[in-house]
């Protein structure tokens, strides 16, 4: 069932983005329908590379954490290690960047250029284990159809 929902969800993100090539206005709007679309959730939004650091762009949400430091937190995991982090209680995640206590699970993604972290999504959801397998595998598919619409 997920798997349906998320390749019609795919179609759109392939629509929205068609023809763009700006990274902002791709990410806002891909954070926007993500927000519009997915249920149970508090936060989705980009972190965006900058040098040692993952800096804040487009998101849906509470006002957020402005940086990350490359390494640090669910959002720094990610990118240092360049695969998607699915947690079930970021409580029980040693690092944990809370800037929001009302989120309990998080799943970030990787975005990728020519093999290279760019940037990475982060969902948060005040549910318990909000993510499973079929929701990365989910998730995983729009942000490549992100990157194949951005970057190629």
């Amino acid at each position: 069932m997920k798997s349906k929902f998320y390749e019609s969800l795919n179609r759109q993100v392939l629509a929205l983005l068609d023809g763009e090539d700006d990274l902002v206005a791709g990410m806002a709007n891909f954070s926007a329908l993500l927000n519009d679309n997915l249920t149970e959730l508090n936060w989705v939004g980009f972190y965006v590379m900058r040098g040692e650091q993952l800096v804040l762009g487009p998101f849906q949400g509470k006002v957020a954490c402005t940086r990350i430091p490359f390494g640090k937190g669910v959002c720094g995991t990610a990118a240092l290690t360049n695969q998607t982090q699915r947690v079930a209680d970021v409580n029980q995640f040693d690092g944990h960047i809370a800037c929001d206590s009302a989120s309990n699970s998080e799943i970030v993604v990787p975005v990728r250029a020519q093999g290279k972290v760019i940037a990475v999504l982060d969902i948060d959801s005040p549910i318990l284990d909000r993510f499973d397998e079929e929701d990365q595998k989910g998730l995983e598919l729009l942000v490549k159809s992100f990157e194949n619409c951005l970057f190629d």
